[in-house]
C-alpha cells in the first residue's frame, strides 16, 4: 500500500486542483485585460480611420485600365493644373496676410487694435463656400456693387460699366485667400506673441529698422508657425467644393464628386480621390520639411513683445491694411446675407423644408458631437497612460492613427466609406432578416448613421487635442495617488479626471458640433434620400441659381460659426 507522501502528487493533480487553478488563471487573464483594456479603444478607432483608405485603394484598384487612361487624357490635367494653381496662389494669400496682420497687432500700437486682434478671427465663422455664394450675388452685373458704381459715375446701362466676372480662378482665389487667412494668422500671432522678446528687443536697442526687425528676427522665429498655419489652410482649399463649383473651377475635389454623382463611377472617383490623397500627403511632408531643423532656445520667464506707438500715419495705414481682409473676409458678405434674411422675412416665413434642414442639422450635428467626443476622450485617457505604469506605445501610436482624419478631405473619406458601410448595411440586414421577414436593406445609408460615422472620423483630431490640452493640466501625482489606494480606472476617470476635464470637452464638443453644421463635401456624398443640411440645402439654392431661403441657411451657419471664433479670440487674448 502506498505512501500518504507518494499520494500527494496525485492529489495535487487531481481534478478539483485543475479547476481551481483554471479559475485562478482566468482571475489572471480578467484582471490582466481590465489593467490593460484602455489600450483597446484607440486601437479600434484608428482602424476605423485607415478602413477607408484601404478600401479607397481597392476601389481604385478594382477600375479597367480604360478609367485611368480617361482620367490621365481628359480629367486630371485640367483638374491638378487648376488645383496646383489655386493651393500655390492662396497659399501666397495667407501667408501674406496672416503674417503682416500678425506682426502689426502684436508689434505695434495704432488705433483699432484691440478690436482688430480678434475681429481678424471672424472669417473663419464663414464658411468658403458662403462667402463665394454671397460673393457671386454681391458682383453680379445687376448686383450691388456694380449697380453702386454705376450710381456713382452716372452710368446708366449695365454695358457701360462690367467688373471682372468673379466665377473664374482668379475670383476662387481671392475668395478661398480672404477666408483661410485667419489659420495663419492665429498660429504666426501666438508664436509672436510667446516667444521671447529679448532678441527683437535686442534689435530696437542695436538701431534695427522695423522691416529689419520684422525681415531678419521675427520671421524667421515665427517660420514653423507660418508653415502649420499654411498647411492647414492649403488642407482647407483641397477640401473646398462649394466655392470651387459656385465660381467655375474644375478642381480635384469637384471632379471626384462630378465622377461619383453624374456618372456613378466609384472607381473612377476612387481613382481621383488616392490622386488627392497623394497631394494632401505631400502637403504635410512638405510642411514637417520646412522645419526640420528648426530648434529654439526661450529664456525660462519670456516677457510678451511691447508694442510700439505708431504715429498718425503710420498707425491709419496699419488700421487699414489689418481691416481689409476683416470687411472682404467677414463684414461685407455677413451684412449682404443679413440683408437678404431679413428682406425675404418681411414677405414669406422660412418654408417648410428649410425648417427640416435645420432640425436635421441639428440632430445630426448633436449626434455626431457625442460620439465624437466620447471616442476622443477614450482616445486622449489611454494616450495619457495614467493609469498604473504609463502610456503603452500602441495607445500613443493609434491615438495618432485616430486623428488623421482630419488630414482627410471630407470627400476622399466619404468615398473610402461608401464600400465599408454598404458591406456593414448588407451583413446588418442578413442578421435582422433571421428574426423578421421585412429587415431594412440600408441601416446605416439610409439614415444619419452613415453621416454621423463620418464626422466623427473627420472631427476626430479636434475632440483629441482638446481633451488632452486639459489632461495635460492635471497633475499626474494625482493619478499616483490614487493608484496607491487602490482606485480602479474607471473610479480614477470619474472621480478625478471627468470634474476638471468639462471645460475642455465643452470647448471640444462646441468645435465639432460646429464643424459638422459647416461640412459640405462629405454631406453630399452620404446623406440619405430627401436629407438636407443648412449646408447641402444652400448648396442646392445656389446650384439651383435661387438665393430666396439660401441667405437664410447662410445666415444661420454663419451665426453657428461665431461661438468658436469669440472661444478662439479669448484664448488668444489670454495667450501671453
Amino acid at each position: 500500500m502506498p505512501s500518504p507522501s507518494a499520494t500527494s502528487p496525485r492529489i495535487a493533480s487531481s481534478p478539483a486542483n485543475w479547476s481551481t487553478r483554471s479559475v485562478s488563471t482566468t482571475d489572471v487573464s480578467l484582471s490582466r485585460l481590465l489593467r490593460h483594456g484602455w489600450q483597446l479603444p484607440p486601437v479600434l478607432i484608428a482602424a476605423c480611420v485607415l478602413i477607408p483608405i484601404a478600401s479607397l485603394a481597392a476601389s481604385a484598384l478594382s477600375g479597367s485600365p480604360a478609367h485611368w487612361t480617361h482620367l490621365a487624357s481628359h480629367v486630371l490635367p485640367e483638374a491638378l493644373s487648376n488645383t496646383l494653381v489655386l493651393l500655390l496662389a492662396v497659399g501666397v494669400i495667407v501667408t501674406l496676410l496672416g503674417t503682416v496682420t500678425a506682426w502689426l497687432v502684436t508689434a505695434y500700437d495704432f488705433p483699432g487694435r484691440r478690436i482688430l486682434s480678434w475681429a481678424l478671427l471672424l472669417p473663419l465663422a464663414v464658411p468658403s463656400y458662403i462667402i463665394a455664394f454671397s460673393y457671386v450675388d454681391l458682383m453680379h452685373p445687376l448686383g450691388p456693387i456694380q449697380g453702386t458704381l454705376r450710381a456713382i459715375l452716372g452710368i446708366d446701362s449695365p454695358r457701360g460699366l462690367r467688373l471682372p466676372d468673379i466665377r473664374s480662378l482668379t475670383g476662387c482665389i481671392l475668395v478661398l485667400g480672404f477666408v483661410l487667412y485667419p489659420y495663419v494668422y492665429l498660429t504666426t500671432r501666438i508664436m509672436f506673441q510667446t516667444q521671447a522678446a529679448s532678441l527683437i528687443e535686442a534689435a530696437r536697442m542695436l538701431g534695427a529698422r522695423p522691416l529689419t526687425v520684422f525681415a531678419r528676427v521675427a520671421l524667421p522665429l515665427a517660420r514653423p508657425a507660418i508653415a502649420v498655419g499654411v498647411s492647414l489652410a492649403l488642407l482647407e482649399a483641397m477640401n473646398d467644393i462649394g466655392a470651387s463649383e459656385f465660381l467655375g473651377v474644375q478642381t480635384v475635389t469637384v471632379a471626384i464628386y462630378s465622377t461619383w454623382i453624374s456618372r456613378s463611377d466609384l472607381p473612377g472617383a476612387a481613382q481621383i480621390a488616392l490622386v488627392m490623397l497623394v497631394l494632401v500627403l505631400a502637403l504635410i511632408m512638405l510642411e514637417r520639411h520646412g522645419r526640420r531643423r528648426q530648434r529654439f532656445a526661450t529664456a525660462r520667464r519670456a516677457q510678451p513683445l511691447r508694442p510700439i506707438r505708431l504715429g498718425r500715419r503710420a498707425g491709419l495705414l496699419a488700421l487699414l491694411v489689418c481691416l481689409l481682409p476683416v470687411i472682404l473676409g467677414f463684414v461685407a458678405p455677413a451684412l449682404h446675407l443679413l440683408h437678404e434674411t431679413v428682406k425675404r422675412l418681411q414677405h414669406e416665413l422660412p418654408s417648410r423644408q428649410l425648417l427640416d434642414s435645420f432640425i436635421n442639422t441639428l440632430q445630426v450635428s448633436a449626434l455626431a458631437t457625442a460620439l465624437t467626443v466620447a471616442c476622443g476622450l477614450l482616445v486622449a485617457w489611454a494616450g495619457r497612460g495614467a493609469w498604473r505604469s504609463g502610456a503603452a506605445p500602441s495607445a500613443g501610436l493609434a491615438g495618432r492613427f485616430a486623428s488623421l482624419g482630419y488630414a482627410i478631405p471630407g470627400t476622399v473619406l466619404a468615398i473610402g466609406l461608401l464600400a465599408p458601410l454598404v458591406a456593414v448595411d448588407h451583413a446588418l440586414s442578413g442578421l435582422l432578416g433571421q428574426w423578421s421577414d421585412r429587415a431594412p436593406q440600408l441601416i446605416l445609408m439610409g439614415s444619419m448613421g452613415g453621416l454621423v460615422i463620418v464626422y466623427m472620423l473627420r472631427f476626430m483630431a479636434i475632440a483629441v487635442g482638446g481633451i488632452e490640452s486639459g489632461l495635460e493640466r492635471i497633475p499626474r501625482s494625482l493619478d499616483h495617488a490614487a493608484a496607491t489606494l487602490g482606485e480602479r480606472p474607471g473610479g480614477l476617470l470619474r472621480r478625478i479626471h471627468l470634474p476638471q476635464l468639462w471645460p475642455a470637452i465643452a470647448a471640444a464638443a462646441l468645435l465639432v458640433f460646429v464643424d459638422t453644421m459647416k461640412e459640405l463635401p462629405a454631406t453630399l456624398l452620404l446623406r440619405p434620400l430627401n436629407f438636407d443640411t443648412l449646408a447641402t440645402w444652400l448648396y442646392a439654392e445656389a446650384a439651383r441659381g435661387t438665393y430666396e431661403e439660401g441667405a437664410i441657411a447662410a445666415l444661420g451657419i454663419v451665426l453657428a460659426g461665431l461661438l468658436p471664433v469669440i472661444l478662439l479670440a479669448r484664448v488668444n487674448r489670454s495667450a501671453p
